[in-house]
């Protein structure tokens, strides 16, 4: 017997941070009518979509999958991916640019970030579209020669073109903030190390930085991406034949609109709930190692251990 109370005693106790501890609250009267009014939304919404016939479900299931609609979403990807690729690693210049301790290239970040957080996307997507009535012929060359070519802007500015410069440059703006927040979170300490190493500037960002502000920047980069996806359906005004036009291009031969939009609601929500899950893992597997930063040892160590560390602005560059 004291054999096995010793081994019980022995055995190491898990400490639970009080986020972690599940919190027990007893059921209260207006919990129970939360449920039974969200059931009955619910079940009323169901309802109504069942029995509606004007939602004409047969044709909604029988151009789920035709080919327009598939070459459709297949844009839409595309343009969410290059546009994001493209927007982040000019966010990361922005962010850079911004945390300057040089006047005049801060200065102009932030009139960029200003600009295309301050108008409209449907608004740059138009103009980037016409932008050739106010410069219809360029030349790249080198500065102080007879050196160039002429460039045809009309020629160049397509759709396409105009849909992927036009969300890129918005998506820059957005995304040089988020991570200018990264930067923040990094404790100046990690700067001064880095400097006392003899890193130079672009090492110090690759190396130290960088890696350090993942947890505050991923996040919210997942959000960017799902809100891309869905902002993606306003090129469909310039005439790209993204989900949302190819939608409308069938509609508006067989007047089926509410089916076809339903179809391409459904598409939408579909990858947008495919693109969650991974964004949630990430959220998760960031958050726990936030967590496990502040150890309950280092908390009662001393006063003020384990605590945020105040961060001021530092130059990257």
């Amino acid at each position: 017997m004291d054999v096995i109370e010793t081994t019980i005693r022995s055995r190491p106790v898990s400490q639970l941070l009080a986020e972690e501890k599940k919190r027990i609250t007893p059921k209260r009267p207006r919990d129970y009518v939360a449920w039974v009014v969200a059931i009955a939304i619910v079940a009323a919404l169901v309802w109504t979509a069942v029995t509606n016939e004007n939602y004409r479900w047969p044709v909604v299931f029988s151009y789920f999958t035709t080919q327009t609609i598939l070459n459709g979403l297949l844009i839409t990807l595309l343009l969410t991916v290059a546009s994001m690729a493209l927007g982040t690693l000019l966010g990361l210049v922005l962010a850079v640019m911004r945390m300057s301790h040089q006047r005049p290239i801060a200065g102009l970040a932030q009139l960029y970030i200003t600009f295309f957080r301050g108008t409209p996307v449907l608004v740059q997507l138009i103009f980037w579209f016409n932008i050739a009535a106010l410069y219809p012929n360029l030349s790249i060359g080198i500065p102080f020669t007879h050196i160039s070519a002429p460039v045809n802007v009309n020629a160049i500015m397509t759709p396409m073109t105009a849909a992927v410069v036009g969300l890129t440059l918005n998506q820059a703006a957005y995304m040089s903030e988020i991570i200018r927040g990264g930067f923040a979170s990094v404790p100046r300490g990690q700067h001064e190390a880095a400097e006392s190493l003899g890193m130079s500037a672009f090492t110090k960002l690759r190396h130290v930085i960088i890696p350090q502000t993942m947890p505050a920047v991923i996040p919210a980069t997942g959000n960017q991406v799902i809100g891309m996806l869905k902002e993606t359906s306003l090129v469909s005004v310039l005439g790209v034949a993204d989900l949302l036009n190819s939608a409308q291009s069938i509609y508006a031969r067989n007047y089926q609109t509410i089916p076809l939009l339903i179809v391409a609601s459904l598409w939408y929500l579909i990858m947008t709930l495919v693109l969650s899950v991974p964004q949630s893992m990430i959220e998760r597997r960031f958050s726990r190692s936030t967590r496990t930063r502040l150890t309950p040892a280092a908390t009662s160590a001393e006063p003020g251990a384990g605590q945020p560390v105040p961060t001021t602005r530092e130059s990257l560059l």
